[in-house]
């Protein structure tokens, strides 16, 4: 006797229900995939097939730097120097910004936005200034659009916010496949090849920080920084997000961020908190310090704003 199930048949009516099921399936399929259809700055092959960025050997990383020098090189004709500039030992990062002196000039924006190679059609931006009346610290109605005749504006003063660099990133936990995280020195940082532009990170950001690009970056050829970081400024697709890293292809050399070194009023300063001796120690040891930003969230920025008495 057999006793094997027997084989399941399938009337007319089921076979048009189940091809009108997958049908539907594969059009909602199809809708769901076109916007990334559309998007002419997918990532390569190489790139899709790509390492971990801890995983990397150095053999396998100078591989990746010359395939991103010849990626630029082809794009705007001119051979970048991309480095990856490892975390030194014995330094942790934090910035503290003067608000006594900031006079909401800007120039502190255009710095980071050219030092960066950010996108400047449309311009994306690192660093906001908020402009407020004397007397009030609510953030949420501050100011970043103001375009007055000069600058400082009386009964006004201005708040720069960029990204905190917090010791507890709430951006690094949401993330579903680790494209960002927190080195020793305090920077946290996105692997571009790895992101993949769902946006978790900037919704969890309390301080408006991360930037997606929505569209293909638009980067003058003659306004390329040649002088790039693999986890820093090297120029990023589209669908990718993205933030301020303290200039890491600048900092982890020895120099000061961009935004320092241009900035008219010498109200940012920058340097290591583990050596008792730098200006940034001297600072918080001496100095008002007035708030970390939105320090009840638990985030525990790197970034200070003090006063000068």
């Amino acid at each position: 006797m057999n006793t094997s199930d027997p084989q399941p048949t399938m009337d007319r009516r089921s076979f048009l229900r189940t091809s009108a099921v997958l049908t539907t399936g594969l059009a909602a399929l199809a809708a769901s995939l076109k916007p990334l259809l559309e998007i002419k700055d997918l990532p390569t092959m190489e790139q899709f097939l790509q390492k971990y960025y801890k995983e990397l050997t150095p053999a396998e990383m100078a591989k990746v730097l010359n395939r991103i020098a010849d990626e630029v090189e082809k794009e705007y004709g001119l051979r970048p120097h991309v480095r990856d500039l490892k975390p030194m030992d014995g330094v942790e990062y934090v910035y503290c910004l003067n608000l006594t002196r900031c006079i909401g000039c800007r120039k502190c924006v255009h710095a980071c936005v050219a030092e960066n190679n950010q996108s400047r059609n449309p311009e994306i931006q690192y660093i906001r200034v908020l402009r407020l009346p004397h007397g009030s610290l609510d953030i949420e109605k501050a100011e970043h659009n103001y375009h007055p005749e000069s600058v400082p504006e009386k009964g006004f003063f201005y708040m720069p916010v960029q990204c905190q660099q917090c010791k507890n990133p709430p951006c690094v936990k949401v993330c579903p496949v680790h494209a960002t995280w927190q080195e020793k020195d305090g920077i946290t940082v996105i692997d571009y090849d790895w992101c993949i532009g769902c946006r978790y990170c900037e919704a969890a950001c309390p301080y408006w920080a991360r930037r997606f690009n929505f569209t293909k970056p638009g980067i003058p050829k003659e306004r390329l920084n040649p002088e790039m970081s693999y986890l820093g400024n090297r120029p990023r697709r589209q669908g990718v997000m993205e933030k301020c890293h303290f200039c890491i292809q600048r900092t982890r050399a020895g120099r000061y961020p961009a935004c320092l070194e241009v900035c008219p009023a010498g109200a940012r300063k920058f340097g290591n908190i583990l050596d008792p001796n730098s200006e940034v120690s001297y600072i918080l040891k001496n100095k008002r310090v007035f708030i970390q930003l939105k320090e009840e969230m638990g985030t525990s920025p790197r970034f200070f704003y003090y006063f000068d008495v």
